[in-house]
């Protein structure tokens, strides 16, 4: 590891810019100990970014590349990031606490992203429109200019992955904002693309804090439209700005997704799906499983077999061998879970398992929770409603399929969902009944970079992956032909 005193770059219009005005720290959850310095970005930096950006935008280079020649860049930059599986992986962990083989499987799905952004790049086409006269119509696809994308913690190089990849596919340059709690793979994935040839300034990364730099680049009037990832009032508080500007945003919010356990279901097969969607990542996803719904007779051989898995699972430093559960992102994170934990106690539930920080001394430096389980709550329980964004499932019971649909889409949230049944035609009702954007069943997390994704209600507004993920950056336009020789000179 390099040196304490080290001052990360930004990337702006091509060039490793170093500021520490506003500078932080980069803090490693599992031991405490700060990793790097990193240079965050104010309002200067912002407007110069937004500047290279649409002068890259505008110029040809970018702009009128032929598809299939784009293509060619992008899986380049897939590539790079297979070449630089072992750092990436590496700046992941120290910076949010993954375990080691879940960055190394996200370094790998980020490039799958990329390379598949590279195909649609070269295949996607548009339309030709039904005439209704004597014309040829049809419809062509424009990017905005310049993308605003800010993403999350908790999967850093999945989630930039799937803006900027599509985002550039469409033509757009981007002006990308990683948290400030995981900077690095931005930086890192900046440099990989300047050395696939992206010409200078389609690609500025720009890390720094929301209160800062994010809001400086919602505001600035040169972005032209902003996609970002992250908690419910932080969207709120972008789609207000956007709203202002008359500009369009992609939202991926919070979620409190419902699983559902019927009695006829393969318990044991959903009892490992439900384990692996709430204490996978420690529980830091929007699409975790953290209210499980079980049906009320089956409800304690469930919640017995989920006690004995969530007790076996090890939760050590995350480049342990075996470690299953890492640290939570930082130690104000899980004081912020503890809160909530307290007040699931406060409210009357039994804490089954967990509820506590491990007693173990290798660990008392990191900021480590163990997995919890709770049940006895109601749904309208502060923790049953709440986003936790930890290890923490709250188990409810449900006597019928009416009784479960009111229960699961009594939330603000509907970005996930997860069914267990042996009954394909049950299934496919409440599937198509509950409110949420994916809904898998007899399975859980299974994701795939061509299915569109996100979330109805407060989850969220526009889909990314799939097609739609580039669509989503792009503005429609119809174009018409007259086919009338008389309004062509002879």
């Amino acid at each position: 590891m390099k040196s304490n005193d080290e001052l990360k770059p930004m990337l702006i219009d091509g060039e490793w810019v170093r500021d520490d005005s506003h500078a932080f720290e980069s803090v490693n959850p599992a031991n405490g100990a700060v990793n790097y310095r990193v240079s965050a970005a104010g309002d200067t930096q912002i407007a110069a970014a937004v500047q290279s950006a649409r002068s890259a935008a505008a110029s040809k280079a970018w702009r009128t590349m032929l598809p299939h020649v784009r293509a060619r860049v992008l899986a380049k930059i897939a590539d790079g990031i297979d070449a630089n599986a072992a750092e990436l992986a590496q700046l992941q962990m120290i910076e949010n606490g993954k375990v080691w083989k879940e960055c190394l499987a996200q370094v790998a799905s980020a490039a799958s992203t990329w390379r598949y952004y590279a195909a649609v790049c070269e295949t996607l086409g548009a339309e030709v429109t039904p005439s209704r006269g004597d014309y040829l119509s049809m419809t062509a696809y424009e990017p905005y200019g310049v993308v605003a994308a800010i993403t999350p913690w908790n999967s850093p190089l999945t989630m930039e992955a799937q803006k900027v990849a599509p985002a550039l596919a469409a033509g757009n340059a981007v002006v990308l904002k990683p948290s400030e709690i995981t900077p690095s793979a931005a930086l890192c994935v900046g440099r990989i693309a300047l050395e696939a040839g992206l010409p200078r300034g389609v690609l500025n990364v720009v890390p720094g804090t929301g209160a800062l730099a994010g809001k400086a680049l919602v505001a600035h009037p040169g972005v032209g439209m902003v996609s970002f990832t992250g908690g419910t009032a932080s969207g709120r508080a972008i789609a207000g700005v956007a709203a202002q500007r008359l500009i369009p945003v992609g939202l991926e919010l919070g979620g409190k997704s419902p699983h559902i356990v019927f009695a006829d279901a393969n318990l044991d097969a959903a009892v490992a799906g439900v384990v692996d969607g709430i204490f996978e990542g420690s529980g830091q996803s929007c699409v975790a499983g953290s209210r499980l719904f079980v049906q009320r007779r089956v409800l304690g051989a469930v919640v017995e077999k989920l006690a004995q898995r969530a007790r076996a699972l090890r939760v050590d430093l995350p480049d342990a061998e075996g470690a299953q559960m890492g640290p939570v992102a930082g130690f104000a994170h899980r004081a912020r879970i503890e809160s909530l934990v307290d007040a699931a106690r406060a409210e009357g539930g039994e804490i089954v398992c967990g509820g506590a920080r491990p007693d173990d001394a290798r660990l008392d430096a990191g900021s480590f929770y163990l997995p919890t389980i709770v049940t006895g709550l109601s749904n309208r329980a502060r923790t049953v409603q709440e986003e936790i964004f930890g290890p923490v499932l709250c188990v409810l019971p449900f006597d019928d399929e009416d009784d479960l649909i009111a229960q699961a889409n009594d939330t603000v949230f509907g970005l996930a969902s997860g069914i267990w049944s042996a009954d394909y035609q049950r299934a496919w009702r409440v599937a198509r009944a509950l409110e949420a954007g994916t809904v898998w069943i007899n399975t859980y997390k299974q994701l795939s970079i061509a299915t569109p994704f996100g979330g109805f209600k407060e989850s969220g507004i526009g889909r990314e992956k799939g097609v739609s993920g580039v669509r989503l950056y792009q503005q429609s336009k119809g174009i018409y032909w007259s086919m009338n020789p008389a309004n062509v000179p002879a």
